[in-house]
């Protein structure tokens, strides 16, 4: 019993130290970010690097979640005659929901351990520490740039996700199930709301887009610097904004549509 209890304090003191070495690395980051846009070749380098480069990635699983959600949805509405509102159930789902959470997924997934992996190596081969010893702030010139990229990255990325997973939900309804295409897109615009929809959507892809470079940044900075350590930054990097995204998904949709 007191063996553990030794380990669960040992535990959590390791947690709050960690939250706080990333606290800090936040601010410093955060702060790098006005040298940034004084020099913008480091930030587009990096926006094609995290954001363009994912993009395959993002559309192909759009374009799939859109055709499942118009066959899915289409059978379901069809058990009450209401086919026509197919597009408002394509629409608000991506829309409010899955197009924020599943590319923050994707981007985890693709750009965050790329971001792990690649400062865990910077840090592993010394090149951060060559940066320092020639008095260049490598949090200004490495961190920032990406992190700054990674938080503009996200929304746009979720934004193509739902737009194309809308098109793959008219291609199974309208093309394939026989949905009238003026019914589809006229009760999408007509049900779809600005500011309920639309704006807490980016918000959320914002906020994930946020956190998931958060962490895929400062496990790579905060990597041990060997092969293994590496890979175990990389590992923590998708696991950790995985619970992170999921979790601030309940509490950001809690706080939005609570008082619907």
């Amino acid at each position: 019993m007191i063996r553990l209890l030794r380990q669960l304090g040992g535990d959590t003191r390791t947690g709050f130290t960690k939250l706080g070495r990333s606290s800090r690395f936040l601010l410093l980051a955060l702060g790098g970010v006005v040298s940034v846009l004084l020099r913008p070749r480091l930030l587009l380098n990096q926006l094609y690097s995290v954001g363009v480069l994912s993009f395959l990635i993002i559309s192909i699983s759009g374009l799939f979640v859109g055709m499942v959600l118009g066959l899915q949805g289409y059978y379901t509405l069809s058990d009450f005659g209401a086919e026509e509102t197919l597009g408002v159930l394509v629409a608000a789902s991506l829309v409010r929901e899955l197009g924020p959470v599943i590319s923050g997924l994707l981007f985890a997934g693709r750009a965050g351990s790329a971001l792990t992996a690649e400062i865990g190596l910077m840090k592993a081969t010394e090149q951060l520490s060559g940066m320092e010893m020639m008095a260049v702030d490598p949090i200004k010139r490495i961190i920032s740039p990406r992190f700054l990229a990674g938080c503009l990255s996200m929304p746009l990325l979720a934004a193509l996700f739902s737009a194309i997973g809308i098109i793959g939900g008219e291609w199974v309804g309208v093309g394939l199930l026989g949905v009238d295409a003026g019914a589809y897109w006229g009760q999408m615009q007509a049900k779809l709301d600005f500011q309920n929809d639309i704006v807490n959507g980016f918000i959320k892809s914002l906020v994930f887009g946020f956190v998931a470079t958060w962490i895929a940044l400062f496990e790579g900075y905060d990597a041990v610097p060997t092969a293994e350590g590496v890979s175990r930054a990389t590992t923590r990097t998708v696991v950790n904004s995985a619970f992170s995204i999921l979790g601030i998904d309940f509490i950001l949709t809690a706080l939005m549509f609570g008082d619907d």
